[in-house]
């Protein structure tokens, strides 16, 4: 489903993001070598078979995870990089200008990372001068009074504002994400406290508004999460998201939990509020059938890397890595005639490739549609292209 509010603005890079885990002599390799962007006001999906990486990708890109190496860039600015992998190559190098060079990486990564947030502090906090100061100069009287606390606030909210706050994530479970002792106002507000914001009269009023655009009311506000239904806690999790008035949401499989009627309710709220407030979505899913109809691009991972990124129609019509085309091949249809003649493609890497001295890499094969190959496969892809053609 394409989207007329996507623009042509990079909202996040991932380039070449690694996320691996050390348990004693093993390395688990959750995400290896990931690059895709986002751009403002799409929906990105990212599917692929349980264990492949996606929830990993995401708990990376919100730094819940310190990356193993890689960079992720949001609005310009790179807020994780990756320096495990440069302190292995720099006990292994012996001259020392090769050492001095990735020393000089670790500290521009280490910077980067401690200064983003005061960046983007000082480019909120230049945007809400530019935005009052005129104000204030033509205003009188009690006017002049309010619109001075207004600004006051305003500029406290931008100098504690970082800029890792405007992702937020709704989890999967959505009970194992909420406080059992907290309360929905608690839970819903906990944002808002932490940046600063002491006014209860303010914090009651947003907590109502978030919970009316969710579908819930405000009586709900002073009940605890095992009160409601599974469907409801899910809506408190959006609330909680959205309150923070985030430019990306990553959605990690919000809709997995849910029965299929509560899951349509839950993707048409997601569906109104990226319209009614311009938002960017990563979608982590398993059902393929709600992807397609909820994205505008497509990523397809499996066993930590990204095999195909197309268009969410292109990849429907063109499945081009045998992957792929074993997901597409598993969605049942509600026909019981396409069923029963509908046959399961079993990708097994094994068989189906041969990376022993040509390797993979990640190509363009049409415009906007990569797909993860070696040179004979790129090969033949172009070759079938172009028969299709």
């Amino acid at each position: 489903m394409s989207n007329k509010n996507v623009s042509q603005e990079t909202l996040l890079r991932v380039e070449h993001l690694c996320q691996y885990f050390k348990a004693g002599a093993f390395t688990t390799k959750a995400v290896d070598d990931v690059s895709f962007d986002i751009k403002k006001g799409e929906v990105f999906g990212l599917v692929g078979e349980s264990g492949c990486g996606k929830t990993t990708t995401g708990r990376s890109i919100i730094k819940l995870y310190n990356i193993t190496s890689g960079d992720v860039y949001f609005k310009g600015v790179r807020i994780c990089a990756g320096t495990q992998k440069l302190k292995e190559e720099l006990k292994a190098a012996k001259d020392d200008k090769t050492k001095a060079e990735i020393r000089a990486k670790i500290k521009a990564a280490n910077n980067d990372q401690k200064n983003c947030d005061k960046e983007y502090s000082k480019k909120l906090v230049a945007e809400c001068k530019a935005k009052y100061e005129p104000l204030l100069e033509k205003a009188v009287g009690a006017e002049k009074t309010a619109l001075e606390k207004e600004y006051k606030d305003a500029l406290r909210k931008a100098r504690n504002t970082r800029l890792v706050t405007q992702i937020q994530m709704i989890f999967q479970d959505p009970i194992a994400s909420l406080d059992p002792r907290m309360t929905v106002r608690e839970i819903i507000s906990e944002g808002l406290v932490i940046q600063g914001e002491r006014d209860k009269k303010v914090i009651d009023e947003k907590v109502y508004e978030m919970l009316e655009l969710v579908g819930l009311v405000k009586e709900h506000a002073s009940r605890y999460p095992h009160e409601f239904s599974g469907g409801q806690r899910q809506r408190i999790g959006v609330a909680r998201s959205i309150i923070m008035n985030p430019d990306l949401i990553i959605a990690d499989e919000p809709v997995s939990a849910l029965d299929v009627s509560v899951q349509a309710q839950v993707i048409n709220l997601l569906n109104d509020l990226r319209d009614r407030f311009g938002l960017t979505i990563l979608f982590i899913a398993h059902d393929l059938s709600v992807v397609k109809y909820f994205s505008d691009r497509i990523g397809v991972m499996y066993y930590g890397k990204m095999v195909e990124l197309a268009d969410s129609d292109e990849l429907f019509a063109y499945p081009l890595h045998p992957y792929t085309r074993s997901l597409l091949s598993a969605i049942p249809l509600p026909d019981p005639v396409y069923e029963k003649a509908r046959k399961r493609i079993v990708y097994n890497p094994l068989a189906e490739h041969d990376y022993s001295v040509d390797k993979p890499s990640f190509r363009e094969v049409r415009p906007g549609h990569f797909v993860q190959c070696n040179e004979a496969e790129y090969q033949a892809i172009m070759k079938g292209l172009k028969q299709d053609a």
